[in-house]
């Protein structure tokens, strides 16, 4: 891995005392790479984006970026990274009264001080990205799910950020739109030099377009990580468990809890 961008150093969370998210996590992200971050429900992955977005506070540890520490109560350092950074939503999460040039345009018209024609020429250049220029005055109920995502994608790159995060971007496409979307992360990362968060489940689509990856396991903790030849490689159970999707394996299949004996008061 390169010289990393963002770094996660020895962070732990928690919602509440009753249960660690994160468990002592160290990551690292570097410039121009999309890095997958993999694991079961609960695992933390979503929690690592909101703590990177300052949504969330009060973990232990450190986060870096760019080499400055993130202070989640520091509001004006918390803006400019925002401002530096594109969210591209699970099932994208477009405004639904405006149409799809409105959508891309949003962020630039709040953040840029563009006038209006670069703001048109912006928002229609990113569209042709993602394959899309020819939709621009549709309504957001006139598009397919996949067409939903790119237009998101879209909107999450109009202002060449430095970060993009992912949360779960190819959930409930169909295979096709699931590769435009995927390539098109991939290509876009590279073209801009942004640093991709990509939080996912679906393993062999990840390991397609990733350039490093890492997985979670339920305890909160890294259970491996590396490019994805070397994770594929990996003969750990519970990382061949996750690959495999096997039902059995390190992962089980019952929350923690009391005999069934116990709980329903049964003879043993």
């Amino acid at each position: 891995m390169t010289s990393p961008f963002i770094e996660f150093d020895h962070v732990s969370f928690g919602y509440d005392a009753s249960r660690t998210i994160l468990n002592d996590v160290s990551l690292r992200f570097a410039r121009g790479q999309v890095t997958v971050i993999m694991g079961g429900s609960g695992s933390g992955k979503t929690t690592l984006l909101r703590l990177l977005g300052g949504l969330s506070s009060g973990y232990q540890g450190q986060i870096r970026v760019g080499g400055q520490v993130l202070d989640a109560a520091d509001r004006e350092q918390l803006y400019a990274l925002r401002r530096r950074s594109g969210m591209l939503f699970q099932f994208g999460a477009l405004f639904t009264d405006l149409d799809v040039f409105d959508n891309v345009a949003f962020p630039l018209r709040e953040h840029s001080g563009l006038p209006e024609s670069m703001i048109r020429d912006l928002v229609l250049m990113k569209l042709q990205a993602v394959g899309l220029r020819g939709a621009a005055r549709l309504g957001i109920s006139q598009l397919s799910g996949g067409m939903a995502r790119r237009v998101a994608l879209a909107r999450a790159v109009a202002l060449d950020p430095e970060i993009i995060m992912a949360d779960e971007p190819f959930a409930g496409l169909d295979p096709i739109s699931m590769g435009v979307t995927a390539d098109l992360l991939r290509s876009l990362t590279h073209a801009i030099g942004a640093t991709t968060l990509l939080v996912s489940h679906d393993v062999a689509k990840c390991f397609q377009i990733a350039d490093y990856a890492y997985l979670l396991s339920s305890r909160g903790t890294v259970v491996a990580h590396g490019t994805p030849a070397q994770m594929q490689a990996s003969t750990d159970p519970e990382v061949r468990q996750f690959i495999l999707g096997e039902p059995d394996g390190p992962v089980r299949f019952h929350f923690p809890a009391p005999s069934v004996a116990d709980d329903l008061g049964v003879a043993a």
